[in-house]
C-alpha cells in the first residue's frame, strides 16, 4: 500500500470572502467528511487555533491531521521586512508543537512583473532565509510557486530560476498542477523534471481556456500523474485545491463532491 495521504486547501473556503475565518473547526469537520486524512489551512484561518493546545484539541475532534501550513508574505524586498521576520518566527515556534506538518511558502502575487530578476532573487533570497530557519528547528519546507499574472513564478523559464536559487538543503518544491498548466506547462514533464525536489503536491483542475474547473472536468489528467507519483516512490502528501467559481457559493458541497472524486479514481491507486 503506497504512503501518499490525501489532505485538503482551505482556498476553497477562501474563495466566497471572508466569512469562513476563524471557522476552521467547521471546514476540518466537512474535510473529514470527504473522506480526507489532512488539512492544509493558510494562516490566516486560525485565528484562535493559533493556540498550539486549541489546535491539537481541533484536529483530534475531526480526526484529521495538520498536513500543511501556509504561509503567504510579499517578500519585495532582499531581505524579510520585520514584520515578515516576525510573523516567520511565530510561525516556526507554532509548528514546533507539530513535527510532522509541511511548512509552505506562497508568495503574494503583485499586479504586473516589472522588474522581474530583481524580484525574483528578493523572493528567493526571503523564502531561503525563513527555510533556513525552519530548518534548524527540523521543519520541513517547500515552495509553491503560483500563476496569476503578477507572480514572479509562473513559466518554464521562471521555474528554472526558482529551482537553481532555492537552497535545496532547506526548502523542497510544491509543484500545483493548476498552476503549471495555466503557466502553459505540462504538469507530468515539470513534476518529472524536478521530482527529486518534491516534497508536496498540490492538485487543481483547469479548463483548457484558463479558467478553474470542478475537480476531474478540466485537462489535467490526476489518475495518470497520481500513478506516476505512486511509482515513483513518492511517499508525501497530495493536497486538493479546488477554485471553480462554484466555490464562492458552496465550498462545502463541492468538497463533498471531491472527495466522491477521490475514492472513485485515485485512492484505488494507493
Amino acid at each position: 500500500m503506497s504512503k501518499v495521504r490525501l489532505g485538503c486547501e482551505t482556498y476553497t473556503w477562501q474563495m466566497p470572502g471572508e466569512q469562513y475565518k476563524g471557522r476552521l473547526e467547521h471546514i476540518m469537520e466537512v474535510c473529514a467528511k470527504a473522506g480526507f486524512n489532512g488539512i492544509e489551512p493558510e494562516t490566516s484561518f486560525l485565528q484562535h487555533l493559533e493556540d498550539p493546545i486549541l489546535m491539537k484539541d481541533a484536529l483530534e475532534e475531526s480526526g484529521l491531521e495538520l498536513a500543511v501550513l501556509c504561509v503567504v508574505e510579499d517578500w519585495l524586498h532582499p531581505k524579510e521586512t520585520e514584520e515578515e521576520h516576525r510573523r516567520a518566527q511565530q510561525w516556526i515556534e507554532f509548528l514546533g508543537h507539530f513535527p510532522e506538518t509541511i511548512l509552505l511558502l506562497v508568495q503574494m502575487p503583485q499586479q504586473d512583473r516589472t522588474n522581474l530578476a530583481e524580484r525574483q532573487q528578493n523572493c528567493i533570497d526571503c523564502c531561503n532565509a525563513f527555510a533556513r530557519r525552519a530548518a534548524e528547528k527540523n521543519i520541513i519546507v517547500s515552495k509553491h510557486p503560483n500563476s496569476p499574472s503578477g507572480s514572479v513564478f509562473r513559466t518554464a523559464a521562471d521555474y528554472e530560476v526558482l529551482i537553481d536559487g532555492l537552497d535545496q538543503q532547506a526548502i523542497g518544491y510544491c509543484p500545483d498542477l493548476g498552476h503549471i498548466a495555466k503557466g502553459d506547462m505540462d504538469p507530468m514533464e515539470v513534476i518529472k523534471q524536478y521530482r527529486e525536489w518534491v516534497n508536496l503536491v498540490h492538485y487543481k483542475d483547469i479548463y483548457s481556456d484558463g479558467r478553474w474547473a470542478p475537480t476531474g472536468d478540466g485537462e489535467i489528467d490526476f489518475v495518470e500523474i497520481t500513478r506516476y507519483l505512486v511509482d515513483s516512490g513518492y511517499e508525501g502528501w497530495i493536497i486538493m485545491e479546488d477554485e471553480c467559481d462554484r466555490a464562492i457559493t458552496d465550498p462545502d458541497g463541492l468538497t463533498l463532491d471531491d472527495g466522491q472524486y477521490i475514492d472513485r479514481h485515485l485512492r484505488p491507486l494507493l
